[in-house]
């Protein structure tokens, strides 16, 4: 469902905001949740409710120039029935994932009381389905989270809606929609996305992370490339927190739960053990600025045998400066130097680390990813004094200098 939400709303009216550190832990009409199986999730988030209060009030004050951490959520509180007028009866659908259905919406930018349509701001409104027990935990998560981290690089909640088993969470829009939707298109009558794009949106999906990772709080849990939306300038921010998780604390290396997450990018220690790191986001990433380099997917099963799982297949290579130009994506040939290519290779393979102890931190990423985006700026200045562009006729992995098409065997 990530590739549905959208564009940032300027200031709005705190008069019609929810400001309490009270989450809801039942829904807004009703006294009792409708059963059993309801209370005992209901209980268990409230309980997550809890210990995230209690580890914000230990940081309520950290801000920096992107992002801030807030003690008290800063939501609107929606009824269903200005959901259903926002929506238009949920008439117009953007997508649809494991949560349920997400619906465009629109609002007035400073009341955020449903407009017309083509008057206010246009949002995002996901709608639970009613039969998903997990998705209830998700959309308490999501609230616990988003209601009160801010970053520029982390989408934006607006406000939720709990009526009785209606269960709703409103974004701002994405324009853009996903990073999954751009990188691996493969329409020959639309350009490609070119390497200073990709640059921009992994550097801005790297300290959206960073920021989570501030004191080890907060762990994704599921980085990938359908979880990072882009507004109009391609801005990345990372959304769905449906499975973030608090870090370890006291002095834990890390905490223990329930493998989650998407196969691909999940990092082996935590496949392996259930032991989930602040570096096993790390991994994620890892496998995300590979998909970069390349424009293959983390896993195909078009592809041949041996070649499905990105990572095993090329990961050998990382480690091979001269080759590294040979893995890049052949469609943005000669708009990288070979020296940016081997930066970028090198810091995929430490990301992708099997011990975790060995994975750079997040803020080490987002330094060496600013590094790389100076040479490509460098570079570009130089091509545009002298007017040329210098190409590289490396061969890439199962594609001929003057192809554009995806890699095949590896020689």
């Amino acid at each position: 469902m990530g590739n549905c939400l959208g564009s940032t709303s300027s200031d709005r009216n705190t008069s019609h905001v929810y400001s309490s550190t009270n989450i809801p832990t039942t829904p807004g009409t009703s006294n009792n949740c409708s059963n059993n199986t309801e209370s005992s999730v209901t209980s268990s988030v409230s309980n997550c409710r809890s210990q995230f209060s209690q580890t914000v009030s230990e940081i309520v004050d950290v801000e920096n120039t992107d992002g801030r951490i807030l003690e008290a959520p800063n939501l609107k509180v929606f009824t269903f029935a200005e959901m259903k007028t926002a929506t238009k009866n949920f008439n117009t659908l953007l997508g649809e994932g494991g949560f349920g259905k997400v619906y465009k919406g629109w609002l007035d930018e400073k009341t955020l009381a449903p407009s017309k349509v083509g008057s206010g701001m246009i949002v995002a409104i996901k709608k639970l389905k009613q039969e998903s027990v997990q998705g209830l935990s998700e959309w308490q998560s999501e609230v616990n989270f988003l209601g009160r981290i801010y970053h520029r690089n982390l989408v934006k909640l607006l406000g939720y809606c709990w009526e009785e088993k209606e269960l709703l969470l409103v974004y701002e829009f994405m324009q853009k929609g996903s990073l999954e939707n751009h990188l691996f298109r493969r329409n020959p009558a639309v350009e490609p996305m070119s390497w200073e794009t990709r640059l921009k949106i992994v550097l801005g999906a790297a300290r959206g992370l960073a920021f989570l990772h501030f004191s080890e709080k907060v762990i994704y849990r599921d980085f990938k490339a359908s979880n990072i939306l882009l507004d109009g300038n391609y801005n990345a921010k990372i959304s769905d927190f449906g499975l973030a998780k608090l870090g370890p604390s006291g002095g834990q290396s890390h905490v223990t739960t329930r493998v989650m997450g998407t196969y691909g990018y999940a990092a082996p220690e935590y496949i392996a053990t259930g032991h989930l790191y602040v570096k096993s986001d790390v991994y994620g990433f890892g496998v995300l600025l590979l998909e970069m380099m390349t424009g293959l997917r983390a896993l195909d099963t078009k592809r041949s045998d041996g070649q499905q799982n990105l990572v095993d297949w090329l990961k050998p290579t990382l480690s091979q400066k001269r080759k590294s130009k040979s893995l890049m994506d052949a469609r943005i040939e000669g708009q990288y130097s070979s020296k940016a290519a081997s930066l970028t290779a090198e810091l995929t393979l430490k990301c992708l680390e099997h011990d975790p102890k060995n994975r750079p931190s997040m803020q080490e990423v987002v330094d060496a990813l600013e590094r790389i985006e100076s040479l490509n700026k460098e570079r570009s200045k130089d091509n545009s004094k002298s007017g040329s562009v210098h190409s590289s006729t490396t061969p890439r992995y199962g594609q001929k200098s003057s192809s554009h098409r995806s890699a095949g065997k590896a020689k």
